[in-house]
């Protein structure tokens, strides 16, 4: 790489105070900072204002703080027993990642990537298996460029989908992309781990919709398509974050939207015929209209808004890309159980039918998603699960009794089918294809840290373990972006493929072999990260 050229004299006064200011830090910290900032100096070609870029618990703690806790999801991953970073460096520029995988490699330091931090075992901003890690923060490269005549649009992968939504629809009403229902995701790691949203039934998974990408390797050189070839671009499309490369951006496809969506919610409990309701949802869900996508939020309620005695409510939400009447019609003939009817029925266009998915107020204007804040910010544990046949009535009993043993658990269902179906299962790394009827969802929440903890997990351990005989078998199949440590981890003497088969199915071995070949010194890795080799 070519020095650093044009770095300006204010920038190089406020570099020499910070290394000063890092020399009055105990050796070990002071050094590993010093020599990395300097080494950055040394190895990009574009500044980078310190006091807004570098950020360590010694010259600043309330920025650093800041810095760590602002995009982080899951509050376990921040209690102060859990390992912090030496420092955080957000980039404001390709060269400057460039930059900080060539000093990562040359100081033998561990590198921690992080576009939006909804990692849900926080992987993006903590390393238990090595704990002297820095992270590399992707937030300030959040550019995006779209182009109506080609129908794509280049993302950075520190913009959250949200954005990416919001700068389509500026420049037309009728474009769109499938991916997900968070609009707070950073698009680097929700493409990477498949990125699937209330389209993926017409559409496929947001990866599926990917022409181009921009990846740094363990060298520290930019590739794109055609320089990394055909075996990583597969990889990085669904393989599952923090394995190959930092994603410096996506080139995505867009999808056509009608003018007009609709969106809904029914709810019913227990005591609305609930449970038969649901069983049926499970035969029809994945067979509907592909235009019409429904999921279902299951969760304890109250019986009556001053009664403590709970039952179980299921929540329908659903997005038709079309209006009420032709919806009305469909659930007529597909699913009348549920009793939808036009008054239930909101018609919006489709960056307001996200935002409603999404929780946002019905007030909010569409800027709302350029915050890009997570709305979702607790203690929890997760998991997931895929569903083959129907659960029975008596297995939906059997789960009730385990959802009101909890204080607050969550579960969603969302339904495949459609063109999720008609794409193979190694067509990406993504296996979770033809035979899925519904992808679950498992959540449990608490907001008082370390004091209940571990009866929350245990909750959830003992809920997990209750639904294995009617969720997929040989493997049991997960969501690589819903992480669950519990399924496995590398360096704890188990084998890789405890975990990886249940992300990838027979996709494991072949990402195996093409991690080995492009980044043969495994410098890119995290607990369960792609291995090189296996046992």
């Amino acid at each position: 790489m070519a020095p650093f050229a044009v770095i300006t004299n204010a920038n190089m006064f406020l570099i020499t105070l910070v290394l000063l200011s890092l020399s009055s830090i105990p050796l070990s910290s002071s050094t590993i900072q010093q020599d990395f900032v300097m080494c950055l100096v040394d190895n990009s070609d574009a500044s980078f204002p310190m006091d807004s870029s570098f950020f360590t618990h010694d010259l600043n703690a309330s920025s650093f703080k800041q810095a760590l806790e602002t995009s982080a999801q899951n509050l376990r991953y921040l209690m102060p027993s859990k390992p912090k970073p030496e420092f955080i460096f957000e980039p404001l520029y390709e060269t400057h990642v460039q930059a900080a995988v060539v000093c990562a490699r040359k100081l033998r330091l561990h590198l921690r990537l992080r576009s939006g931090g909804h990692d849900y075992e926080g992987l993006s901003y903590v390393s238990e298996m090595e704990t002297a890690f820095v992270i590399v923060d992707l937030s300030k490269l959040r550019q995006i460029n779209v182009d109506l005549e080609s129908n794509t649009a280049w993302v950075h992968a520190g913009a959250s989908i949200g954005e990416v939504y919001y700068r389509i629809q500026e420049k037309s009403k009728v474009h769109g992309f499938p991916a997900g229902l968070c609009t707070s995701l950073g698009i680097g790691g929700h493409i990477i781990g498949g990125a699937y949203g209330s389209m993926m039934r017409k559409f496929g998974l947001g990866a599926d919709n990917v022409l181009d990408a921009r990846i740094v390797d363990a060298k520290g050189k930019i590739l794109n398509r055609a320089a990394m070839g055909e075996d990583v671009f597969w990889a990085i499309r669904g393989g599952g974050g923090g394995s190959f490369g930092v994603i410096l951006a996506w080139k995505i496809k867009l999808v056509p939207v009608p003018e007009v969506v609709t969106v809904f919610t029914v709810t019913k409990t227990l005591e609305q015929d609930g449970t038969r309701i649901l069983y049926k949802w499970q035969q029809v869900a994945d067979k509907l209209d592909e235009d019409l996508f429904i999921r279902a939020i299951i969760q304890p309620a109250s019986k009556t808004p001053k009664s403590k005695n709970r039952t179980i409510s299921v929540s329908y939400q659903g997005q038709f890309l079309g209006d009420a009447n032709r919806l009305l019609k469909v659930m007529k003939r597909s699913f009348p159980q549920l009793g939808l009817m036009k008054k239930d029925c909101l018609e919006t266009s489709w960056i307001k039918s996200v935002m409603y998915i999404a929780g946002f107020p019905s007030t909010a204007p569409p800027e709302a998603l350029l915050a890009g804040k997570s709305l979702f910010k607790n203690y929890f544990k997760a998991k997931s699960d895929y569903v083959e046949k129907p659960i029975p009535i008596a297995g939906l009993e059997g789960l009730w009794e385990k959802l009101l043993e909890e204080d607050s658990p969550l579960t969603i269902w969302n339904p495949y089918g459609g063109m999720m179906a008609q794409i193979p299962e190694t067509e990406t790394p993504f296996p979770h294809r033809s035979g899925t009827l519904f992808k679950i969802q498992w959540l449990t929440l608490w907001q008082d840290g370390k004091a209940s903890e571990a009866n929350h997990m245990k909750w959830m351990r003992d809920m997990y373990s209750y639904m294995e005989k009617y969720v997929s078998k040989s493997p049991r199949s997960a969501y690589v972006n819903y992480r669950d440590l519990d399924l496995g981890m590398n360096g704890k003497g188990s084998d890789a493929r405890e975990w990886g088969n249940k992300y990838f199915k027979g996709n494991f071995e072949r990402l195996v072999k093409i991690k080995a070949k492009f980044d043969p010194e495994n410098f890119f890795r995290h607990e369960q990260s792609i291995p090189t080799k296996l046992k």
